[in-house]
């Protein structure tokens, strides 16, 4: 039976090439004819592929279906929080998980810190866009027509000497974030609080959310900061193998090399 259903699901990955006959899905598996035909009248019978006029086989729209499906039913702040929970308990900083909707990038999640000192952000409250590094994440991962038409749009306050002062420098540091693939905002939106921030992934590789560690300078410098950056990686990696249904990488529990607790 294992063997029935591994042959199978084979059959999927052959047709998402594209259409294929019964030759060739028999040649593939390995199999005779007689067995593929078995197989493909059962996916076809579940909708998962289609025979065509000419004899051919493709996709069945019942799996881009159950596949839609699913991805409407997926939670990534469920997905998420034990990811962010794992990373405060390690670093002991406080971790946001931030989503772009409708022209606005809003914090979905959040864990404090373990130090008296508390960040005023809310969940459900938009952040500082032109300076905060899960913004920065979200929008380069635009195209980059959207890009330039968000960043011609917006206003650019000053908020610190550090601050974004206009869409040209915006759209280059978004360049510079699509590239390496993490953020940072030191000092941007207030001069005493740092960030550090990496892009959680869905299956076809596009940014679908983004999580960060921040810390005042009076609790770790900028430069301490940044020592968290592998770790905020991985944690960000583990949350995208999972909601994008690859096999899970554990999410490191490991200390980081330098005490900025």
């Amino acid at each position: 039976m294992s063997q029935t259903v591994d042959r199978a699901l084979s059959i999927l990955p052959l047709l998402a090439e594209g259409p294929a006959d019964l030759g060739q899905v028999a040649d593939r598996l390995g199999v005779h004819k007689s067995t593929a035909l078995r197989l493909l009248r059962t996916l076809h019978e579940h909708g998962l592929v289609y025979r065509q006029s000419d004899q051919r086989y493709r996709l069945g729209a019942r799996l881009f279906s159950l596949a839609q499906e699913a991805m409407e039913n997926l939670d990534i702040r469920e997905i998420a929080h034990p990811h962010l929970l794992r990373l405060n308990e390690t670093c002991g900083h406080t971790v946001h998980l931030a989503v772009y909707e409708e022209n606005e990038v809003l914090y979905i999640d959040k864990v404090d810190s373990r130090y008296p000192v508390r960040m005023y952000s809310r969940i459900g409250k938009p952040v500082a866009i032109t300076v905060a590094a899960v913004a920065k994440l979200l929008l380069a991962d635009l195209p980059e027509p959207e890009r330039r038409a968000i960043a011609d749009k917006l206003d650019y306050p000053l908020y610190t000497a550090r601050s974004t002062p206009s869409a040209t420098a915006f759209l280059k540091e978004l360049a510079t974030v699509r590239e390496q693939g993490w953020a940072t905002d030191l000092g941007g939106h207030e001069e005493s609080i740092n960030c550090v921030a990496a892009p959680i992934r869905g299956a076809d590789g596009r940014v679908v959310a983004a999580m960060s560690v921040s810390a005042p300078n009076v609790v770790v410098t900028a430069d301490e900061l940044l020592t968290l950056l592998p770790l905020v990686r991985r944690t960000a990696d583990a949350i995208s193998g999972e909601y994008s249904g690859r096999t899970p990488v554990p999410t490191p529990a490991t200390t980081p090399d330098r005490d900025t607790a």
